[in-house]
């Protein structure tokens, strides 16, 4: 990571969370903001991560980040926050967040989590990823996971080790357009709208073991 963007109201907060950064990745960029309209005014800047808290004093963290996912989408956004609910996640998670992290975790944990990013891998809090896990095992679209086409496995399977899809697109010697097609039709057969949650579908239905 090159570049990133905290959006934090909390000053304290937001320092602590820049030293996550800095140890996760030394020289990355960091830009901060206490408020919605103070980070609308810095998305034209280069950016490769926004970490962002939900509760701001001007609004929902949850409408910044689907502004992002909506204008910059190869920006990697990641959930900091307290709230734990199933709600909470699930909103944010459908918004597109490529992570939840929980403040109340240690730091080296919340480092650990924020690297794996680097390698494809959504940065979750050990308790909303078990949480995730127990969802999909109780709940999970079984017979819609058992009507994915073969290469609607293999894509599904691509993308949950972290490939993009101009990289699918070359392992699997298709046009990029072909790939998205499959991509859409996989989260519209698992009602799905993130790569995190694609992630744990693959983990889930073992694609992910065939790297």
């Amino acid at each position: 990571m090159r570049n990133a963007l905290i959006v934090e109201d909390i000053a304290e907060t937001r320092l602590w969370l820049g030293g996550l950064i800095a140890n996760a990745w030394q020289g990355c960029q960091i830009l901060d903001a206490s408020n919605l309209a103070t980070a609308r005014k810095m998305l034209d800047r280069p950016l490769d991560l926004a970490i962002i808290d939900l509760n701001l004093p001007d609004g929902s963290g949850l409408d910044l980040l689907r502004q992002i996912k909506r204008d910059r989408g190869g920006v990697l956004c990641v959930v900091t926050t307290v709230m734990a609910d199933d709600a909470t996640v699930v909103s944010a998670l459908s918004a597109g967040a490529d992570g939840y992290l929980l403040k109340e975790n240690p730091a080296g944990v919340l480092t650990r989590q924020l690297r794996q990013l680097s390698h494809g891998m959504p940065a979750l809090s050990p308790s909303i990823a078990r949480r995730i896990m127990d969802h999909f095992r109780l709940t999970g679209p079984v017979e819609v996971e058992a009507r994915l086409t073969d290469r609607e496995r293999e894509v599904l399977a691509l993308i949950g080790r972290g490939l993009r899809t101009a990289e699918v697109a070359t392992e699997l010697g298709l046009a990029e357009t072909t790939v998205a097609g499959y991509i859409k039709a996989v989260y519209r057969k698992l009602g799905i709208s993130s790569r995190a949650e694609a992630s744990w579908h693959a983990t889930r239905m073992g694609l992910r073991l065939e790297e």
